[in-house]
């Protein structure tokens, strides 16, 4: 009867792990901030095992949590929100400066050098599953590590 529990229990845990979409996060960090500064840009590389979607996410420095796309075109900066980022399958994405990366809007102090920032990202599987994912981002100075 225990082996019969034991076996039970193993191949439910097998089952699960197999069906469960993974994104591996590398890499996290945010822009260090001036004082009285209410926006940061955050950025991190991430790798699904799956076709899945970047949908968003939170941080508790910060009021709201967006995805943006970054671009100069013809001298012109051009920023706009997403709704979500694509992560295909094996590909890793990179949210970097001057491309894709996530906002952290209404912060509420100073992000200063070294400072740890947690996030939680939210992704989505193609069955539709959102699932959510803890990262620590670290604060870099401005165009510095």
């Amino acid at each position: 009867m225990q082996r019969t529990l034991g076996l039970f229990f193993s191949a439910c845990l097998l089952a699960t792990a197999t069906l469960a979409d993974n994104v591996k996060i590398e890499n996290a960090w945010v822009r260090a901030t001036a004082p009285g500064q209410k926006v940061a840009a955050g950025f991190m590389d991430l790798t699904a095992d799956a076709d899945m979607s970047l949908i968003g996410g939170n941080s508790p420095v910060s009021r709201e949590f967006e995805l943006h796309f970054m671009r100069m075109q013809d001298g012109v900066m051009e920023m706009r929100q997403l709704t979500e980022i694509p992560l295909p399958k094996g590909k890793t994405v990179r949210l970097e400066p001057g491309d894709l990366h996530v906002m952290l809007i209404g912060l509420k102090h100073q992000i200063k050098p070294g400072e740890k920032v947690p996030m939680t990202v939210r992704v989505k599987a193609a069955d539709g599953k959102v699932r959510e994912v803890a990262v620590e981002a670290i604060a870099r100075k401005p165009g510095g590590n």
